[in-house]
């Protein structure tokens, strides 16, 4: 691990060292204004063998052909007065610098490795990250009007061989209304009293550490002493961060409920735009009452759903608890390819007890509202629609029409993309280092 935690370190660190002279560094290929260095090409094979695959220096090849690809990318940016904001740079290296600390152990960790603070850290990464951002704006701009036609789509899927066509399994399309118990004040009293009973044992002189050990019921903290690492807000729900911001060092907070439950905390070191604290956590249970009342919402809305009072759709958008699915009409997207949403998944991948309550259901039909328990472990009732079933076949238009539209829009984009790039580097100045000029896959850029 610790070996793969430096490799990928180098990667992110290696530009920034460059970038401010502090190594001995070749310039290895000029475009137009811009530079790339060999410690650039260097890191990128580095996080390669970090991800199990074999030495093989031609792979440094593709590397410089993908930092070539950025830097003209980037030139153009300039030119078309494409920029990114502070905001985005911050949330890009944020994000990187918590998957970095999460992979060190922790930010102390992290810290420890870099031998400098994270907020000097941020500040050299930050040339590197914000081309990177600049340059795959400007690849969106390149395709941003560009759609297709039933004509095109169908010319696509017809120049496949029929050899060559895909082989799709059974999918379905799923619609779910979940219905969480809701508590009263009433019945949520005791396990705020339970909670504010330990801030209050706290505050007399009992250790905060051990009294999380003993009584949190959060399974990431708990045996830490209620200990989070150094994290800034967008790590926290919305309540906890902002107690977690408002607090000085030391402070011990009210008590106050997430969606998790009741906690406290406190707020143990701030360095920045960063907050490490300790909490507690008291989770409420819900009561069989509070269970009865979520069935009974439930039935009622099945049973309107099925008179044909309510559609499916808009029942789902005024009664689901399920943030995932609430504001989708109640479908369930498929995870594996979420950014073209589309609502068709494998019956192997989906959550089995999906599957179960779909299993004896036709096309059209919905399955009585059942008692279920989430991924975290959240327990309540749920009522699943299928929407539609397709047996497994080869590919054809008639049943796969968004697929091979998606496909075929893909490579519309990348031909767009492609032949941007071959007017670029007409027009650009481009000058490749000795050491690359046998590198087959940068023909084209000589």
């Amino acid at each position: 691990m610790k070996k793969y935690f430096s490799l990928i370190i180098l990667v992110l660190f290696g530009a920034g060292n460059a970038a401010k002279g502090q190594q001995i560094d070749k310039v290895v290929a000029v475009v137009g204004n811009n530079i790339i260095l060999k410690s650039e090409v260097e890191g990128q094979y580095a996080q390669y063998l970090a991800q199990g695959n074999p030495a093989d220096n031609s792979a440094k090849c593709m590397f410089l052909h993908q930092l070539l690809t950025q830097k003209l990318l980037a030139q153009q940016a300039v030119i078309d007065s494409i920029e990114v904001t502070e905001d985005e740079l911050d949330d890009n290296i944020n994000n990187r610098l918590r998957y970095m600390s999460n992979q060190a152990g922790g930010q102390e960790n992290l810290e420890k490795f870099l031998n400098r603070s994270l907020l000097q850290y941020k500040e050299e990464m930050r040339p590197a990250i914000r081309e990177m951002l600049i340059a795959s704006k400007m690849q969106r701009k390149i395709t941003e009007n560009v759609g297709i036609t039933p004509n095109e789509v169908k010319a696509y899927f017809d120049a496949i061989p029929a050899d060559s066509l895909p082989n799709f399994n059974t999918e379905v399309e799923v619609g779910e209304i979940v219905f969480e118990p809701k508590l009263t004040d009433e019945e949520k009293k005791p396990f705020y009293n339970r909670a504010e009973q330990l801030r209050q044992d706290i505050i007399a002189g009992k250790d905060f550490g051990t009294m999380a050990r003993l009584y949190s019921q959060d399974p990431g903290s708990a045996a830490e002493g209620g200990e989070m690492p150094f994290a800034d807000r967008g790590t926290f729900v919305k309540e906890f961060s902002g107690v977690a911001f408002r607090l000085k060092p030391g402070e011990i907070s009210r008590v106050f409920e997430t969606e998790y439950g009741y906690h406290f905390l406190q707020v143990l070191e701030r360095r920045g735009e960063q907050v490490k604290v300790r909490h507690i956590l008291i989770g409420i249970v819900p009561s069989q009452s509070a269970l009865s009342r979520a069935e009974r919402l439930a039935d009622s809305v099945y049973k309107e759903i099925q008179s044909g009072k309510l559609d499916f759709y808009n029942a789902a958008s005024i009664y689901s608890d399920s943030k995932a699915t609430k504001f989708n009409g109640g479908m369930i997207l498929n995870a594996e390819n979420v950014q073209s949403r589309t609502t068709y998944i494998p019956v192997d991948k989906l959550d089995p007890s999906i599957f179960t309550a779909i299993d004896t259901l036709e096309q059209g039909e919905f399955s009585r509202p059942s008692l279920f328990t989430g991924q975290d472990g959240k327990r309540g009732y749920r009522l699943v629609y299928l929407k539609s079933r397709t047996a497994p076949h080869q590919a054809n238009l008639e049943q796969d029409y968004a697929k091979i539209k998606e496909a075929a829009l893909s490579d519309k984009m990348d031909q767009i993309v492609s032949n941007w790039f071959d007017e670029r580097r007409k027009t650009s100045y481009i000058r490749i280092d000795e050491d690359f000029q046998t590198c087959g896959v940068l023909d084209v850029w000589k």
